[in-house]
């Protein structure tokens, strides 16, 4: 929105600023930042009062989390997306469609979380949504971003994956771009849902990742950037730089709050909508491969559960103590916050191997 001020820089050269990206960004931080430390007190007094006995606990989960959680209020994420939002749209150039279909991935998701962390509250159990109708609506959502992608990208890259490293490779998927797409918007969201059941572990591993993606966007949006690294050019894609700021921003402002001890949890409302906005980007930018590797944590914290789900199913014994595998290192006496900033370092280690994808051709 603010971009048009570029419009007075004929009157006044300091109103040039608002045309580059950079600065933009920089604004959508703060903004997105300053939100959060503003409206998270009284968001969270406010879930306090509506939500008297707090987040539902797993009875099954591990045994300290039924005394050192009981009582925390969810649905923080609820913070997380409207410091995103107001940060994006105040800052973002309204007319570029990436932007678009990124925030409606973002909101959509975001909307399936907070229902389904309403019906858990009410209820008073952990059984929020079934399973099966959120997958099915997360699929809807996903379709109609994948469709969307396909009419904005260029016709070159349309329905065409990029494999990263290798310059000259666009697996051309036809038509089957299309559920690809679906898979990698629905995994990220699922992924960093089950990532989320430690106070403060699932956000920074979000910034970490959703920083690298910014960073990739910008560069492909750019091609200057894109004939030095030969890389593919994505023309537009640079105001998600925009949007991976205000996520940050928003993210910090969350943490502060989501710090061991965690005054809120983000809840379902924040860890789908987060995890869907990265999968919306690595799909826009053409970087869905790479989304693998930035976001490895959360693909190997979903293949524990899956794992375990599977073997079990066949052997009747498990192969982690319990998953996602955050657990298992709990039930193994790992302290909370040893967990936690380990798995920040892996996630900072792999997002530097995913952006280094963009130089090593």
């Amino acid at each position: 929105m603010l971009y048009w001020l570029a419009e007075f820089s004929d009157w006044a050269g300091g109103f040039n600023l608002f045309r580059y990206i950079t600065f933009r960004a920089g604004g959508a931080f703060f903004t997105a930042l300053i939100f959060g430390f503003l409206f998270g007190p009284p968001l969270i007094n406010l879930l306090r009062k509506r939500q008297r006995n707090g987040q539902p606990i797993r009875a099954d989960g591990p045994e300290s989390h039924l005394v050192t959680k009981t009582g925390t209020p969810t649905m923080g994420g609820v913070l997380i997306l409207g410091s995103l939002m107001v940060g994006t749209l105040l800052w973002a150039r309204l007319d570029n469609p990436y932007v678009w279909l990124v925030v409606f991935v973002t909101a959509a998701f975001g909307v399936i979380g907070f229902v389904d962390d309403y019906a858990k509250v009410s209820n008073g159990n952990v059984r929020g949504v079934p399973g099966r109708v959120r997958f099915s609506i997360g699929l809807v959502i996903a379709a109609v971003a994948a469709l969307f992608a396909t009419m904005i990208h260029p016709d070159e890259l349309a329905f065409r994956v990029a494999v990263p490293v290798f310059k000259d490779i666009l697996l051309n998927l036809g038509w089957f771009f299309i559920p690809f797409a679906m898979f990698v918007i629905v995994g990220a969201a699922n992924s960093v849902n089950l990532t989320d059941g430690l106070d403060g572990l699932a956000i920074m591993p979000v910034m970490i990742a959703g920083t690298a993606l910014g960073v990739i966007a910008y560069t492909v949006g750019r091609v200057d950037f894109t004939t030095y690294l030969d890389v593919h050019y994505v023309p537009g894609t640079g105001e998600l730089l925009i949007f991976s700021a205000a996520l940050v921003g928003g993210g910090l402002g969350f943490l502060w709050y989501n710090a061991p001890p965690a005054a809120v949890f983000m809840g379902d409302t924040g860890s789908l909508a987060l995890g869907g906005a990265l999968g919306a980007i690595a799909v826009a930018t053409k970087h869905e491969i790479v989304l693998g590797i930035v976001g490895g944590l959360f693909v190997v914290e979903a293949l524990s559960v899956i794992i375990q789900v599977v073997y079990f199913k066949s052997t009747g014994k498990r192969i982690f103590l319990m998953a996602p595998i955050h657990h298992h290192f709990e039930k193994k006496g790992w302290p909370e916050s040893q967990i936690v900033i380990r798995f920040w370092i892996i996630a900072l280690v792999l997002a530097l191997i995913g952006l280094a994808t963009l130089k090593v051709r």
